[in-house]
């Protein structure tokens, strides 16, 4: 499913007799006629502009349809989708619609005011509004990108439209001729190229980026070329399958871990088939400091994630057992329980999977984990530990993971001095309150706007979109998620990590190139490469970054120094 999206949009629960049917929207994206394929197609507007497209993402909401017979509007105003061009969607659905003929369906892109301004956080990890699952919040001023598109013009100028705010609603209307007593598929289809194929040049005519502030023309000329994108091209029926039965049985032994945030963190998406529990984060606190999980039990997990300095270590690459340099910064460990993809390229896919890669590589730990478990199997006080935990003393290779992931799960970072200051506990200072503005505002000279740009990659409660990005970085040695996808277009990417506590965590950047934070705002001010895969936050401002005064790079800094959390601290930082 590379073009395509599903969605349940309308599931009419019918009278016994007629039984249940279902309406799907099936989105595809187009130029020209033809699907699109993000970060690899190169497409040619009218007016001689080629364009590259890394993100197309968007909300839908309060789907209706109206009645052939009496021509009466039928809407669900709580609906709400969330469409990636690069992904297939969740299946949401409508109920109580009465049987009958449908010609009109009609829907929204973005949302209505309060739905916009809602919380957040009361989302839950799977709802298309989970800041974490759409990456379209605005933090912390509040609201919702409506609809995102990046990518670059070919020539090197990147762009970035962020559209939202309510009077950028977008209502869009579909003709057809249905009949909900069958179930069936809407196939529509996104034209792309209606944004951009009528008149000048967009993006090379000094309309890089809009944020939808006020009266921005970009934005405006935005929604009214979205009422127009969608057409469609064909109805047909459904075909039906067999529900796939899956195995949610919880293995739960032990006393349930009180698992606590504050206000303002989304809701993480947990282990279901190993509910986290004290006896189990007990477990995998003793095994991530034990020595012998390596092979020459001479490191634990903690000596390069020490949580003095916010489980990572001052080494610009880590230092394994043999004394042999590894390949890249160690990463901290702090507030995984958010993330859906670890290392700096990726590779792993769970926390769980995760935590034994390290013991297995042979630049790191170089264990043998039938060893280790074997080993850990004739220390008396683990075997008392793993009964604790699992309700046996059995030691094995699955358990030593859940054990190890549950305790990282644990790991929550979230009271520095910013967040009491958002909770009116403390007062910034004034430098910090000023690198703090500079941080969440955009560089837009055209709307009079000179941020430092930060927030792009670095939003929400964790100062991160965990998104894969090309930061400007010569690494012509190491290709980052690249290395994983074997994507020319994900040359040179890396996630974007968390900015908590990141006083604490130098060196800096995937290979510890940077020793201060000074380095790395200078950096963003002065030292950015480009490059094809540069990320079109940066690439949509010309030269070399985005020029900060002397007081605008001490006030960034001094901002950054008030999200470190003082328990993973110590006198020496």
């Amino acid at each position: 499913m590379r073009y395509f999206s599903y969605i349940t949009l309308l599931s009419f629960l019918l009278s016994a007799t007629t039984g249940a049917a279902t309406l799907c929207l099936e989105v595809r994206h187009l130029w020209e006629g033809k699907p699109i394929s993000l970060s690899d197609d190169i497409f040619t507007t009218r007016a001689g502009e080629a364009l590259q497209f890394t993100r197309l993402a968007y909300l839908l909401s309060e789907p209706s349809v109206t009645a052939v017979k009496n021509q009466r509007r039928l809407k669900k105003s709580d609906w709400v989708a969330y469409v990636d061009a690069r992904n297939e969607t969740s299946l949401l659905s409508l109920s109580d619609l009465p049987s009958g003929r449908y010609r009109q369906i009609e829907f929204f892109i973005g949302l209505d005011p309060k739905t916009d301004q809602s919380d957040p956080t009361e989302y839950g990890s799977s709802h298309p509004l989970n800041p974490l699952l759409n990456n379209l919040h605005w933090d912390p001023q509040g609201g919702y990108v409506y609809l995102a598109l990046e990518g670059q013009e070919t020539k090197g100028l990147g762009f970035s439209y962020h559209l939202g705010g309510t009077e950028n609603r977008v209502r869009c209307r579909l003709p057809i001729e249905i009949d909900v007593s069958e179930e069936s598929i809407v196939a529509i289809d996104f034209h792309l190229d209606r944004l951009f194929n009528q008149g000048k040049p967009w993006v090379t005519q000094q309309q890089t980026s809009t944020h939808s502030r006020d009266r921005d023309p970009v934005a405006t000329l935005m929604a009214e070329r979205l009422a127009n994108v969608f057409t469609v091209r064909e109805i047909r029926q459904k075909t039906r399958s067999n529900p796939t039965l899956t195995n949610n049985v919880s293995n739960f032994i032990g006393t349930p871990y009180a698992f606590r945030v504050k206000k303002g963190f989304p809701v993480p998406d947990l282990p279901a088939d190993y509910p986290l529990t004290n006896e189990r984060i007990a477990l995998g606190s003793a095994l991530f400091h034990d020595v012998r999980l390596s092979g020459n039990e001479t490191i634990s997990c903690a000596s390069c994630h020490e949580s003095a300095k916010a489980f990572s270590n001052t080494n610009q690459v880590s230092v394994g057992a043999n004394g042999k340099a590894g390949k890249r910064n160690a990463m901290p460990l702090l507030n995984l329980a958010w993330k859906d993809s670890f290392f700096w390229d990726g590779r792993a896919k769970s926390l769980r999977e995760q935590v034994l890669m390290p013991i297995k590589d042979h630049l790191e730990m170089d264990a043998s984990i039938e060893e280790v478990a074997a080993g850990l199997s004739e220390d008396e006080a683990y075997l008392r530990l793993f009964d604790s935990a699992f309700g046996s003393p059995k030691v094995s290779e699955e358990r030593i993971a859940v054990a190890i992931e549950q305790f990282i799960l644990s790991l929550t970072s979230y009271d520095s001095k910013f967040d009491r200051a958002r909770l009116g506990q403390e007062t910034l200072t004034e430098k910090e309150q000023l690198g703090f503005e500079l941080f969440m505002t955009e560089f837009d000279p055209r709307n009079g706007l000179r941020g430092a740009d930060c927030f792009h990659c670095h939003s929400g409660p964790f100062f991160s979109t965990h998104q894969f990005q090309n930061n400007g970085l010569p690494s012509p040695g190491d290709t980052g998620l690249m290395g994983v996808t074997r994507s020319e277009a994900d040359r040179g990417k890396f996630v974007t990590p968390s900015l908590r506590n990141v006083a604490l965590t130098a060196p800096y950047m995937h290979d510890g190139r940077f020793e201060t934070l000074e380095e790395v705002v200078e950096h963003y001010s002065s030292g950015i490469e480009r490059s094809k895969t540069l990320d079109p936050n940066l690439s949509k401002h010309p030269g070399s970054g985005i020029p900060l005064t002397s007081a605008d790079k001490t006030a960034l800094v001094a901002f950054l120094k008030t999200l470190t959390d003082e328990r993973f601290s110590n006198s020496l930082r």
